[in-house]
């Protein structure tokens, strides 16, 4: 019987998640849209366009963003209590109220910075 020597590679892995100085973690930017429709979110609580609320791809329900709209400096604090958005290129979806609070009820899009709150 041969003996062979196999290279063996190993990936680094970071223990520490990925935070700035002040303990908060780093902000997105993307695209918003909003929500007007739905009777029911992935969350299971009834869908209220008069909340504050969002929709968001992997963050955990519960979860509080503070919303800015780069454009105008507006900004607007939602819970996460839905999945989406399921359009290629947008980071969030906010409801109704969250969307007038942010200025962006007339085109319907906006670009955004998202920051986790709590």
């Amino acid at each position: 019987m041969m003996k062979r020597r196999v290279a063996a590679v190993r990936k680094h892995t970071r223990s520490a998640s990925r935070r700035d100085a002040g303990g908060t973690k780093t902000a997105s930017h993307g695209v918003a849209s909003f929500y007007t429709e739905g009777t029911k979110t992935a969350s299971g609580e009834k869908f209220n366009t008069m909340e504050m609320t969002a929709a968001h791809p992997t963050l955990p329900f519960g979860t509080k963003l503070r919303v800015t709209n780069v454009a105008s400096g507006q900004s607007v604090t939602v819970r996460v209590n839905d999945r989406g958005p399921y359009v290629r290129g947008r980071i969030v979806d906010v409801s109704y109220s969250a969307a007038d609070a942010l200025g962006m009820v007339g085109k319907g899009v906006a670009k955004v910075k998202l920051d986790v709150v709590q």
